[in-house]
């Protein structure tokens, strides 16, 4: 869903619009729609795993969200399904050790900046003692960019 607003004799109007369904499929028809539509890594079970280079989770076949994009005439499209995110099967790789080994290694640094105190106050300037979340996913982002080009 996506909030569509507009201005009317200076009122604000908001609205949201569904811009695609979620498909049913059974688990045969939702392997050969990731076969079709997944132009980029082969699909050989609805358990195998991609790696999300935007988000940065692990995904699986069964949880790859399938888009109705015109409501019934059989148009559809691929999507992480970790809230928010909004990756096609062009921003997933395949979890290799080497992969997997990096992002334990982010999500390590991640946890241990989360146990350090959130600040240092010196001089009436508080200096912080880790890092923000965005600088994790701007890291994150960094480490997963070459995978994205020679994927």
């Amino acid at each position: 869903m996506r909030p569509i607003v507009r201005n009317t004799d200076r009122k604000l109007l908001s609205q949201t619009v569904t811009l695609s369904t979620a498909a049913r499929l059974a688990d045969d028809e939702k392997l050969e729609v990731l076969r079709r539509l997944d132009q980029f890594r082969q699909w050989h079970s609805l358990d195998e795993k991609r790696f999300c280079l935007v988000c940065g989770n692990l995904i699986s076949g069964r949880r790859i969200r399938v888009a109705d994009e015109t409501r019934g005439n059989g148009s559809l499209r691929l999507s992480c399904p970790t809230e928010g995110c909004n990756a096609i099967p062009m921003d997933w790789v395949l979890p290799t050790s080497e992969i997997l080994a990096k992002v334990e290694k982010l999500a390590e640094e991640e946890r241990k900046a989360r146990e350090l105190p959130s600040g240092l106050t010196t001089d009436s300037k508080t200096v912080p003692l880790h890092r923000s979340r965005d600088d994790f996913m701007s890291r994150l982002l960094k480490f997963a960019s070459p995978f994205k080009r020679y994927s």
